[in-house]
């Protein structure tokens, strides 16, 4: 391995000749000038590592070499190093984008602990995680194999989220694809669980049972409206829990994050079923019953989702909340910068309820676009996609206006995604639904053991298509695929992200409140 090349820039250069001594045995290889203009011409010449620089030189000043510097390898880590406490010179150098900053005396420990911190951080680093991912493994492996509930599940699939972001830093091949394995167990254990809940969750028998679609605004959403502030809710759709995790942080520079929540979805777990549950209070059979005029079933023609905004009102008058409230429904750019121009105007509703639809386009836009699909390849880059648009997105401008106010804020969503990668065969007739996570019609043909079957739709409040109509599930990783055309369908669809099915990242997700700081 090649020496580490520092630059060391200083007027009395002599007087550091101990340093420059004790550094050299150390391993590195250190170029000594004393003031900024042949520090400039040396940078042009030669490669460094890393630059330590005197703040106050006679000529060319600290501050001023340090911008020179910048402006000839801008990614080049500096090093200020002052007599000076001023705040301002402090303030200056910090601006101007070093890497840190010590104060005269320095002692050499500072400068290897400062070399180390700057240089061999992402070593360090990559070296201490794995070695507490491979600590907390173990740990992991016993709560999954523990018959857990929904909770407890919720807390696993924190912890493998939290592993999956802090891995996913790192260029460890070896332990993301641990990881990847670990999850798949999780995911395949959670199935099991979540099908032998599901059916009593859904009666409504017990009191062990999670917040679901038909329960959240109830649950969730009546409790931030008891006192005098405008809530504004921001369900932005298909969000999975470690998309708002990467979203997090860009949103702590303008809010504290109070609560979060993990909630789950009801199946399918599409947009369809999950957000006029959501919208509505009820369950699908429920929503068709009461309110037939706001239900599309599957083999109805026109949009499933139309009627968003009549449902929310009908959930209020049934709960007696006689207020003021809004809906919105975000589908491009154009309507996005148009409804932070209405931001004031919403100010006097008690409630406000904005879906943004682009996580859901873009996980479609993944399968049917071959860019977006080399864009999102995987995990990692999908997730840095979600948080590219975030940041360019008037939904940011619009989170910012409400920083300033003095409201209840919450982001939430409907259901999550999955990439899948596993086909499972199935054969329906032509009426059959054309989702790749569940299927229901009639005459269903398909391996019992390879997915969750629920014969009796009514048994979990979903409407039949006809008498003999059944639906399907799929688990984990899985698609569906017709064994006519199966490599047609298995080349296209594996390694896209799908959802409609059951899996942690499909069900369990997220509901956040945010208060401006």
């Amino acid at each position: 391995m090649d020496k580490i090349t520092i630059l060391w820039v200083d007027d009395e250069i002599d007087l550091l000749k101990p340093h420059i001594i004790f550094l050299k045995e150390k391993g590195y290889d250190v170029t000594t000038v004393n003031n900024g203009h042949d520090a400039i011409d040396i940078i042009k010449s030669k490669v460094f590592d890393i630059v330590f620089l005197d703040e106050q030189m006679p000529g060319l000043s600290g501050i001023e070499t340090l911008l020179r510097v910048k402006e000839i390898h801008p990614t080049l880590p500096v090093v200020m190093i002052t007599k000076s406490e001023e705040e301002s010179i402090m303030e200056d150098a910090i601006g101007s984008n070093i890497a840190d900053y010590l104060i005269k005396p320095v002692k050499p420990n500072q400068i290897l602990l400062c070399l180390k911190k700057n240089l061999e951080n992402r070593k360090l680093v990559s070296e201490k995680t794995t070695h507490q991912y491979q600590q907390e493994f173990r740990n992991i492996g016993m709560e999954i194999s523990n018959r857990l509930n929904f909770e407890e599940w919720t807390e696993v699939y924190k912890k493998l989220t939290y592993w999956e972001l802090k891995l996913g830093q790192l260029m460890d091949d070896g332990m993301n694809q641990v990881l990847k394995m670990q999850k798949d167990e999780a995911n395949l254990v959670f199935c099991k669980f979540y099908e032998r809940n599901y059916l009593e969750w859904m009666s409504g028998k017990g009191k062990d049972r999670p917040v679901q679609s038909h329960t959240l605004i109830k649950e969730k959403v009546f409790p931030l409206m008891n006192d005098n502030k405008p809530t504004f809710v921001i369900l932005i759709d298909n969000l999975r829990f470690d998309q708002w995790k990467m979203l997090q942080p860009i949103l702590e520079d303008y809010f504290r994050i109070e609560r979060e929540d993990i909630y789950y979805s009801i199946l399918p777990t599409v947009t369809q079923y999950a957000r006029n549950s959501l919208f509505s209070g009820l369950l699908p059979t429920e929503i068709e019953k009461k309110y037939p005029k706001y239900w599309v079933n599957e083999d109805e023609e026109g949009p499933k989702n139309n009627f968003e905004s009549e449902l929310l009102g009908e959930l209020l008058r049934r709960y007696g909340r006689d207020v003021k409230y809004s809906y919105y429904k975000v589908l491009n750019q154009t309507y996005g910068k148009k409804l932070v121009e209405l931001m004031p105007n919403l100010m006097v509703n008690k409630l406000n309820f904005i879906v943004y639809n682009f996580v859901d386009m873009l996980s479609h836009a993944r399968t049917e676009m071959e860019i977006i699909r080399e864009l999102a390849d995987d995990e990692k880059a999908y997730r840095s996609l979600t948080v590219s648009w975030f940041q360019h997105s008037p939904l940011i401008e619009l989170l910012k206006y409400l920083a300033d106010k003095d409201v209840n804020v919450a982001i939430t969503t409907d259901h999550g995604s999955i990439r899948v990668d596993t086909p499972v065969k199935v054969l329906g007739d032509r009426n059959t639904n054309t989702n790749l996570r569940y299927k229901t019609g009639r005459a269903l043909k398909y391996e019992q053991n390879e997915v969750f079957e629920v014969r009796n739709p009514a048994d979990i409040f979903l409407p039949r298509t006809n008498v003999n109509s059944s639906y399907v599930f799929c688990r984990s990783n899985d698609f569906f695929a017709y064994p006519n055309n199966f490599n047609y369908y298995v080349n296209y669809y594996k390694n896209t992200f799908q959802h409609g099915g059951i899996s942690m990242e499909e069900v369990m997700i997220p509901f956040v409140v945010m208060k401006p700081k």
